[in-house]
This record gives C-alpha cells, structure tokens and sequence, in this order.
C-alpha cells in the first residue's frame, strides 16, 4: 500500500475513533440501568467487567475508551473507571494466547507460540496488579487532582462543528444502547483501520533478521516495546507481533519479558488522548494515574528485580504448559475469574 493510501486510512480511522466516542458519550446514560442490573458498582466489579468485555471484542484500547466516556457521564467514578481501564489490560492480553494457539494448530509446531501468549498475560497480571494498587492510591489520595489537562478550545469546537449533527440525528432516531453500541463498533472498526495502515512485517526477512539478533539486551527490548505500541496504538498488534518471531526462534522467552513491559506502558497513549475528548478535565489524570504506576512498576522489576522476576515468570510457565491438564486449568481459572470479579 502506496503513503497516501495509508494516510488516508488513517485519517479514516482517526475520525471514526472520535465519532465512536462521541457515540458512547451520547449512549452512556443508556447503560447505567444495565450496569445497575448487574450490580456493577465498584473497583473490583468495574475490573471484572472491563476485563470480560476485552475477552468479548479481543482488544483492551477500546473497553478504555468505554470506561472514560462511561466517566465523563458522571455514570461511574474516577477510580471505577482505572478499575475497568485496568481489567480491559487483564483481558487484551489473552488476544496473544489466543494467536498464538491459533498458529500452534495451524502450524503443527512446537508449543512456543502458546508459551508466549501465557508469558504475555503473565507479565501483565503480575505488574498491573500492584500498578492498579498503587493508581488507586494516587486517585484517593489526591495526589493527582491538580493535573488536569483539556483539549485546546479551537479543536473541541471543530469538531463539534463536525460530529454533533451526526450524532444529533442518530440521537433522534436510535435509542441510547444502539448508540453506545455503536460507539463501540466503530471504536473497534477504527483500531481495525489503523492496524491496515501498518506496514506488514515479515520476520523471515533477512534485514530483519539482522535486527533481530540486535535487539537482545533487555533495555533495548524493553524500549522497543514503547516504541512498537506507540506506532500500532495496539498493545494487542505489538505483542501479537511475537507470535510469529518466537515461532521461527527470533525472539527468545528472556527477550520477549522486557518487550512486553514497554508495551504495556505505551498502550495508554491512545486512552490519554481519548481521556482529552470525553468532556471531563480529570479523565486526564485517570489515566495518568494508571500509566505512572505501571512505569513505576516495571522500571522496579526491570531494574532492581529482574533476574528474580524472570526465574519466577519462567517458574509459572513451566507448571502452565507442562501438560495439557494444568493448562486446561489455567484457561478455565482466566475465563471464570473476571466474572467473579464482576458479580462479587
């Protein structure tokens, strides 16, 4: 695909990605019956089901997305909203499992695939779990109440110039859970359309390759990670990305740990500026809080813990994948546990 196409596509994107949030703000007081239906009240019940809902559409960025409009709606508060943006972390993980078993069946290969996505979603639980603890705490506290930050006058008046007629006459004609799902849907779509506007890569070339063999020191995995997330505005694309080197034996298992810990520092990038177009100044430092705290937390390991964090990493692996019964397990326990979460 030749610049201008992809330009295109990602202006494409970029406006579907407004429009789909301005759907979600209009539809958001729409689902508080259903969230009240639920019982959805709460950090722990809003983890859950941000979780479950990144399980349903396999992607985190956009149940983010949903927790900060769901916000701006004054429909939950600021630190449900980090439980929810946290959970949908939990659950966009599972999409490299879930690659990786495909390539496995596919493949007839070596469990390698599989390992990955398990590491994946074990490098994420164990550094969010106490990051999501620690933004909590900032939240509570206060700490980052004074840092507020909002969309410059000039672009929120273009584009309400642009989206409020459209949804104006979707309001009129669609009921408030037809808007928030199509809010959804055309998040989705825009993530789909700003993954074709990335270049495909194709591990078995030789510059590549070159590259690849590079790349092994843990800082500069570790940097990578950042900068490959910032580009594909996907956490999911960027560690969907090592399924197919760890397949042909590019990356190892020691090299894919600091990747993935970059990634998921950089996959806020696209919830920070969605948290600038929801309508509520504190957003910003929702998703701040939780950004902080996952650097903060994977600068401790990568820098003071790591070769114990690995072992224990590795250790987890070992038991998941050593038979097909404990993994079986493993998968059941992910399933079931986000719907504890939400229902507790």
């Amino acid at each position: 695909m030749k610049a201008a196409g992809r330009l295109v596509l990602v202006v494409t994107a970029l406006f579907v990605f407004i429009l789909g949030l301005e759907l979600l703000k209009a539809g958001a007081g729409g689902v508080m019956p259903i969230l009240r239906g639920l019982h959805v009240d709460g950090i722990v019940n809003t983890f859950g089901l941000g979780w479950l809902m990144a399980y349903c559409v396999l992607s985190g960025s956009p149940i983010a997305a949903v927790a900060l409009t769901l916000f701006g709606a004054h429909s939950i508060t600021d630190v449900e909203a980090l439980g929810m943006i946290a959970g949908s972390r939990f659950g966009a993980a599972f999409v490299v499992l879930l690659l990786g078993a495909i390539h496995y069946f596919r493949s007839r290969r070596a469990t390698t695939t599989v390992a990955t996505g398990v590491l994946c979603l074990l490098v994420t639980w164990t550094i969010y779990t106490p990051a999501t603890l620690i933004g909590y705490l900032l939240l509570s506290s206060g700490t980052l109440s004074g840092v507020h930050f909002d969309a410059p006058a000039a672009f929120t008046g273009a584009l309400d110039v642009v989206f409020d007629p459209i949804v104006g006459l979707a309001r009129a004609h669609a009921h408030p859970v037809a808007l928030f799902l199509g809010g959804l849907l055309a998040l989705l779509s825009a993530f789909h359309l700003f993954d074709k506007a990335i270049p495909d890569i194709d591990p078995g070339h030789s510059r590549f390759r070159q590259i690849a063999y590079v790349v092994y020191r843990t800082e500069v995995m570790f940097l990578l990670g950042i900068a490959v997330t910032c580009v594909t505005l996907s956490v999911s694309v960027s560690l969907g990305l090592l399924v197919p080197l760890s397949a042909k034996g590019y990356v190892k298992r020691e090299n894919i740990i600091p990747y993935i810990m970059g990634a998921n520092i950089s996959t806020f990038i696209d919830t920070l500026f969605a948290s600038l177009l929801v309508g509520e100044a504190h957003a910003f430092s929702v998703v701040l809080a939780e950004m902080l705290s996952v650097a903060l937390c994977s600068l401790v390991m990568l820098l003071g813990f790591y070769g114990s964090y690995r072992d224990g990493l590795e250790w987890c692996l070992e038991w998941v994948t050593k038979s097909r019964a404990t993994f079986m397990v493993f998968v059941g326990a992910i399933m079931l546990v986000p719907i504890l979460l939400m229902v507790i």
